[in-house]
This record gives structure tokens, C-alpha cells and sequence, in this order.
């Protein structure tokens, strides 16, 4: 194992990790809406999703799909509505944030799916992984994949 492409890797994904972006702000409203353990709960969902774009990366499937302009829409086209969704979601909402403890609280399972969902669909993490990875996965002095 090539120790420098692994610390490297590790940097990155560190730096990568500490810019908040808009799965990080759902994460912090379900914290401090509903409580710590469904902010975790959202996050394993977040987080489940980015297994799914670092399995594609690392079988090749991500590059079938950039090569694929047809399937490539499709599944921009299904962000693009779910991203509709959660505004319209967010629209029809109250304007205020209950803190109260006796408002009723949001079903784990369903944030959960919809961490999952948020991020498997959102195109921009599919273009980061396509990007960022290719990097670390080949080693031309070993002629192999890390």
C-alpha cells in the first residue's frame, strides 16, 4: 500500500469534509429542531448515500453514466425534482422553529431516507466523486488500482 496517496487522500477528504454545504445545514436544522439523535440519524443517511457514489466511483459505473448522456439526464432529472419537492416541502411549512419538546417529532426511518435520497440524487456529489477519486484509485508506479 502506498502510504503517500493514503495520507493525501486523508488530507483532502478532511479539508473537503469542513466546508458545510447544504446537506450539512439539513443535518444542523434536524439537530436543533428535533435533537441530537435525529440530526445523527440524518447524517447516517447523508452518509449512506456517499457509499453508494464511492461504490460507483470505485466498480467504474460513474463513467459509464458521464458517458451516458441519456441515463446521466435522468437521474440529474430526478434531483431536480426531489430538490422541487423539498422546496415546495419548505415553502409549505410554518415560518417558525418549534423548540418545545411536546411538538411531534419526525419518524427516524423517513429522515433517514430522506438523507439517503438527498444525497444520492443531488448531481453535484456524483461530479465531486468523479472528480476528486480517479486520483487516488490508479497508481502508475504499481500499474495497479489502489
Amino acid at each position: 500500500m502506498n502510504y503517500e496517496i493514503l495520507i493525501s487522500f486523508i488530507g483532502a477528504s478532511m479539508l473537503l469534509t469542513l466546508m458545510p454545504g447544504p446537506d450539512i445545514i439539513y443535518v444542523l436544522v434536524q439537530s436543533i429542531t428535533n435533537g441530537k439523535k435525529y440530526g445523527i440519524v440524518t447524517a447516517l443517511g447523508l452518509v449512506s448515500g456517499i457509499l453508494i457514489h464511492t461504490s460507483l466511483v470505485a466498480f467504474g459505473i460513474s463513467a459509464i453514466l458521464k458517458q451516458s448522456e441519456n441515463l446521466y439526464f435522468t437521474i440529474k432529472l430526478f434531483g431536480a425534482f426531489y430538490l422541487m419537492y423539498l422546496a415546495f416541502q419548505t415553502y409549505k411549512s410554518t415560518d417558525e422553529i418549534f423548540l418545545d419538546s411536546k411538538t411531534t417529532k419526525k419518524n427516524l426511518i423517513n429522515l433517514y431516507k430522506q438523507g439517503f435520497i438527498m444525497n444520492v440524487l443531488n448531481p453535484k456529489v456524483s461530479i465531486f466523486f468523479l472528480a476528486f477519486f480517479p486520483g487516488f484509485l490508479y497508481s502508475t508506479a504499481q500499474n495497479t488500482i489502489i
